[in-house]
């Protein structure tokens, strides 16, 4: 591996790290693009790359940061939730590392893109703005 490469692979990891400490996000917002677009992985590789970043303890010192504001703020993280939800992220990895291994790269590829695209309208709110344009088509204006 060249020089510009492990810079560049470093600043692909700042960026996430950066992203992930901010919103809560990273692997599936930079660093699956980042891989296939600098690097050239196939989705699968990309994918399994995150993962195995989020393997390791990275998020910890985010984490930390997050404790100790919620704590401080008089709404502390319930490590009970954490616990359950991991059991379940474990199980669910688990299966769904399963299945994305039988799933073609390109279809794989438009699940992701479909996944982003849905998560990036609901957190604009373009939801309801379009289900109150459509239902405005089939109300009838009171004004006229």
């Amino acid at each position: 591996m060249g020089t510009s490469e492990v810079i560049t692979i470093i600043i692909i990891g700042i960026a996430a790290g950066v992203l992930s400490g901010l919103v809560g996000v990273g692997g599936g917002i930079i660093l699956v693009p980042a891989l296939i677009y600098f690097f050239k992985y196939d989705q699968h590789q990309a994918q399994g790359t995150s993962l195995g970043v989020l393997a390791l303890p990275v998020v910890i010192l985010a984490f930390l940061q997050y404790y100790k504001f919620c704590r401080d703020s008089g709404h502390p993280i319930d490590f009970r939730v954490i616990g359950f939800l991991a059991l379940g992220f474990v199980f669910g990895g688990l299966f769904g590392g399963k299945i994305a291994a039988r799933i073609d790269t390109v279809l794989m590829k438009k699940i992701f893109a479909l996944i982003l695209f849905y998560t990036a309208f609901k957190l604009l709110g373009w939801d309801s703005m379009l289900a109150g344009w459509i239902k405005s088509l089939f109300v009838k204006n009171s004004g006229g």
